[in-house]
């Protein structure tokens, strides 16, 4: 690439050190796509001849189609998939090949082909998301009307509709699907004709290029189209984000797929054994989810920490970027699509759920609001609640189950008749139908919405 200014080869630790076609061969499609682009505005710029243009995008996709057979041979001296690509073309087709690089850089080609990769990935990640939501609704339906404890500080709070709690994954995702949809929209500008930092005094028209390769723009400083990753960091941190849905949401499958809990029974398909303990039904996938959230983290960090000491424009600290990129698109790809499937083949345990759904402590703070209706102060209420959640306590048995004359000790507004209807499970969660909130009706409701909007 550059033996004109050079008069000894590169060391062999030097091109080991810095060579990233070992990784960035993935790149290969949008190279080409890329490259054929830019082809087709130098034949309009009359830098090639309309006969050198075939022969170029020919060639091109010949090796387009041996690279995707593994029938093409990399080599590392070449650094890059960019110069392999360009190496094989020019030795097969003589001169014209080696016009392809007119008026063009790697800075701004890795630029542009990084948005190509990501454009496509970002397309794939939201049908990924989508079908994550149709797992979690379809496990929602399935439980439409059963009953669970709804927990804060892992405590038994209220009781919720178990397609509630499911559903409160959905909300997330969907936000998943915005940032997404936003991050595509802002990577949704061409940089080709940048050049290296100023562009070319070679003309070439670079709106044509954009709508050649379908970006809704091109970029306006080439300065900044060579050194931006803004588009690869808020990709990575919508895919964090993504993974702490995934591993709050795998939490709660450990917590509920434990004996202790006894809530949900996965399938033997997504769980494993133990070499040693026969008995042992591990939840893997919801471990290794959580898990994996830990290196979109940290790719989301090492991006960031590249960047933010780097002058304009390129530094070549930005061929960093790659492997981050590749691994957190693959992670997310993979945990989205494997947690989908576990999701569809699994199933609460209802008799578990209902039994602890009716733990009378959960209605507790339905007996203050009871007093609050009355004309009792909230904070009043509140205490007066307690009092009998600890008498409670101290006699070993459940709220429900004190004497009719403890509550009307505590207030003359709990009579006997209001205590049996405060305490009906069912009247509870039809009580709670402000937006939002889990009464039957309500998540029924939002069920109806979320099967339209996503089918």
């Amino acid at each position: 690439m550059w033996k004109g200014r050079f008069r000894q080869a590169s060391s062999d630790l030097l091109t080991n050190y810095s060579e990233s076609v070992s990784f960035d061969w993935r790149l290969f499609r949008h190279d080409i796509q890329g490259s054929i682009a830019h082809a087709t505005a130098l034949k309009n710029a009359g830098i090639l001849t309309a006969g050198e243009l075939a022969k170029i995008s020919s060639g091109l996709r010949r090796i387009g189609r041996e690279i995707a057979a593994g029938q093409f041979k990399f080599d590392p001296t070449l650094e890059d998939i960019h110069m392999n690509i360009e190496a094989k073309l020019t030795r097969r087709i003589g001169a014209a090949g080696a016009k392809l690089h007119t008026a063009r850089s790697r800075n701004d080609q890795i630029s542009l082909d990084l948005r190509l990769y990501l454009r496509e990935e970002i397309g794939e990640l939201e049908r990924l998301v989508v079908a994550f939501q149709k797992a979690l609704i379809g496990l929602a339906a399935r439980h439409e009307k059963d009953v669970m404890p709804g927990y804060t500080h892992l405590q038994r709070a209220q009781p919720v509709l178990i397609a509630h709690h499911l559903l409160a994954y959905v909300e997330m995702l969907e936000r998943d699907h915005g940032r997404l949809r936003d991050c595509g929209a802002r990577l949704d500008e061409c940089p080709l004709g940048s050049g290296a930092i100023a562009g070319s005094t070679i003309v070439l028209n670079r709106e044509a290029i954009a709508r050649d390769l379908g970006f809704s723009r091109v970029t306006q400083n080439s300065m900044d189209a060579v050194a931006d990753r803004d588009f690869a960091c808020e990709l990575l941190s919508a895919l964090a984000i993504i993974g702490m849905h995934l591993s709050r949401l795998s939490e709660d499958v450990i917590l509920w797929a434990s004996e202790e809990f006894g809530y949900l029974e996965l399938s033997d398909q997504h769980t494993t054994g133990s070499s040693l303990m026969p008995q042992k039904k591990n939840p893997d996938i919801a471990e290794l989810t959580r898990g994996k959230t830990g290196r979109l983290y940290g790719n989301l960090v090492a991006l960031l920490t590249t960047m933010k000491g780097l002058p304009l424009a390129y530094n070549r600290d930005m061929q960093e970027d790659k492997e981050a990129i590749f691994d957190s698109v693959d992670t997310t790809r993979s945990a989205l699509a494997v947690f989908s499937e576990m999701l569809r083949a699994a199933r609460f345990r209802t008799t578990a759920t209902t039994r602890a759904a009716g733990d009378a402590n959960l209605l507790a703070t339905d007996v203050a609001d009871h007093l609050v209706l009355g004309g009792v102060p909230f904070r009043q209420a509140h205490e007066i609640v307690g009092r009998l959640v600890g008498l409670a306590a101290q006699r070993g048995v459940a709220l429900d189950a004190l004497d009719p004359g403890d509550f009307l000790a505590a207030s003359p507004l709990l009579t006997r008749k209001v205590v049996k209807a405060v305490f009906s499970l069912s009247t509870a969660l039809a009580a709670r139908r402000a937006t939002g909130a889990p009464s039957p009706r309500n998540v029924a409701r939002r069920l109806a919405f979320w099967k339209e909007r996503l089918s």
